[in-house]
């Protein structure tokens, strides 16, 4: 096909893209009747969601990179295919282990991100890369709201394993189109897979992660978690060694350094936090029975649809960030949308005795999901040469895991640190978690302040290899507060 038709080369991206992101909320509503069905605790019905984010906070950057080295499309089609494989094992799965072992598969997925970007910055047009990047980014910010808006009904309907079935299809006709109409990209990075690197980046991510998703389960103080969180520290510092000193380092540490690429990376480690943790417990709240002093009994369908205006708002704002940055710039776009989420939770602390305050708080969330999903990834591809498109999205997109996986720890202590008689926490528990999401997505917006702007936010890196297709791969960044970053970046690349 000509290389210039890109309709289906973007549904196939936008496909793979929201069905990864709608795996991150899907299931959660549905771990009581998974629970139930597969005959196992509620302890072990969480390594059905921890599995899944340790995996994708694993293989997201290290295929982001290796979609660089070997081609972004052969990468694309081989993570759709092991996606597809993980649904059906987990549609499949007798077992809670085989369930969690199908949802480490699944993981892979999470690759989809920093893929979908570099091709798009790789393959459009540089008068489509601003709003192909927008519209992706409202897909995958618009992803995890239909997970939670859809998990009721579907497990009512049908049942929990059509969770997997539906998306077995989905993934399956997006590969069999990806293969003939995704071309491959001639930017090529050069050089090889640091292993070394790999297994250190792997190893830190787990130690960190693991301890914070399960500090609620072993305790806070428990050696395992006090072990593994030192443990986290020593690794993170021998990965970054063994970076500095690579000669083609898994992640380029020249490149997170980028003034924009840190205040950038910065933003999203505190959002992603209040964002996860929102879609952890909003949904939980409203499910609590108002025999606890508040709650409103809500079935898990019902729950979904007061989440129903943050899913319209993210897809919205997302879309209408295409039309808005080359005005605004990606950085103000960044600094409203971590402030919306401020609005939002701050309206949540103080009010939240009616179903129309919660919905209205979801809403104004939504809106700053949109603009600062679509946001980070202007500011991250308009600043990094196209040789690491991947390795850079790919870990922004893992920085959000990683501060998503912070906030609903930390906010699941606040929230059951106190519990009523009943087992149910304390209205007090869900106001001082609302208040703490309110701080963390208030200094999200002090970051995105810190976001440089105009050509000085972007430095020159040196030494980056030459892409084979012959574009220049060390082509001097633009920082996001310019307009039309990512299409003035791919314009200077291409030259």
């Amino acid at each position: 096909m000509p290389r210039t038709s890109t309709r289906l080369t973007f549904a196939v991206l936008a496909t793979g893209a929201g069905v990864f992101s709608m795996f991150q909320s899907l299931i959660a509503p549905a771990l009581p009747t998974v629970q139930h069905a597969l005959h196992t605790s509620q302890s072990t019905a969480t390594w059905v969601m921890t599995a899944y984010l340790l995996s994708a906070s694993v293989f997201t950057p290290i295929l982001g990179r290796v979609g660089d080295l070997v081609g972004k499309k052969r990468t694309l089609v081989a993570v759709l295919l092991t996606v597809a494989a993980g649904c059906l094992l987990a549609a499949l799965a007798p077992t809670i282990g085989v369930l969690i072992v199908a949802r480490v598969v699944q993981g892979v997925g999470g690759a989809l991100f920093p893929l979908s970007f570099g091709i798009i910055r790789d393959e459009f047009d540089a008068s489509r890369v601003t709003g192909s990047i927008s519209a992706l980014s409202a897909v995958i910010a618009a992803g995890g709201g239909v997970g939670m808006v859809a998990a009721g009904p579907v497990v009512t309907a049908l049942d929990y394993r059509w969770l997997f079935w539906i998306p077995v299809a989905v993934v399956l006709a997006a590969t069999l189109i990806a293969v003939p109409y995704v071309p491959e990209s001639p930017d090529r990075a050069e050089g090889r897979i640091s292993w070394l690197g790999a297994v250190l980046l792997s190893a830190w991510l787990v130690a960190l992660l693991l301890p914070l998703s399960q500090a609620g389960v072993w305790g806070w103080g428990s050696a395992r978690v006090v072990g593994l969180l030192g443990a986290a520290v020593v690794l993170f510092g021998a990965w970054l060694l063994s970076e500095a000193r690579s000669a083609t380092p898994l992640i380029d540490l020249r490149v997170l350094r980028l003034p924009v690429v840190l205040t950038t990376n910065a933003a999203a480690l505190l959002f992603g936090a209040g964002m996860y943790a929102i879609w952890s417990f909003l949904p939980g709240f409203v499910q609590t029975p108002a025999s606890a002093g508040y709650g409103f009994g809500a079935s898990v369908t019902a729950s979904g649809l007061l989440m129903l205006p943050m899913l319209i708002a993210m897809f919205v704002s997302g879309l209408l960030s295409a039309r808005l940055e080359p005005v605004l710039g990606a950085k103000t776009l960044l600094t409203t949308g971590t402030a919306l989420g401020a609005v939002a939770c701050g309206t949540l602390t103080l009010w939240h005795a009616e179903r129309w305050q919660i919905a209205l708080a979801a809403g104004v969330f939504g809106l700053g999901i949109g603009l600062a999903f679509a946001s980070m990834a202007h500011l991250i591809v308009g600043s990094v040469p196209p040789s690491r498109t991947g390795a850079a999205t790919g870990m922004n997109a893992n920085i959000r895991t990683i501060g998503g996986s912070i906030g609903a720890a930390v906010t699941g202590v606040l929230v059951t640190g106190r519990l009523q008689p009943s087992g149910l926490p304390e209205e007090s528990g869900y106001t001082h978690g609302f208040a703490l999401l309110t701080l963390l997505c208030l200094a999200a917006a002090l970051a995105a302040l810190l976001v440089p702007t105009g050509r000085a936010g972007g430095t020159r890196v040196t030494g980056t290899p030459r892409a084979s297709g012959g574009a220049t791969a060390a082509a001097g960044p633009v920082a996001g507060g310019a307009p039309s970053t990512p299409a003035t970046s791919a314009t200077a690349d291409a030259g």
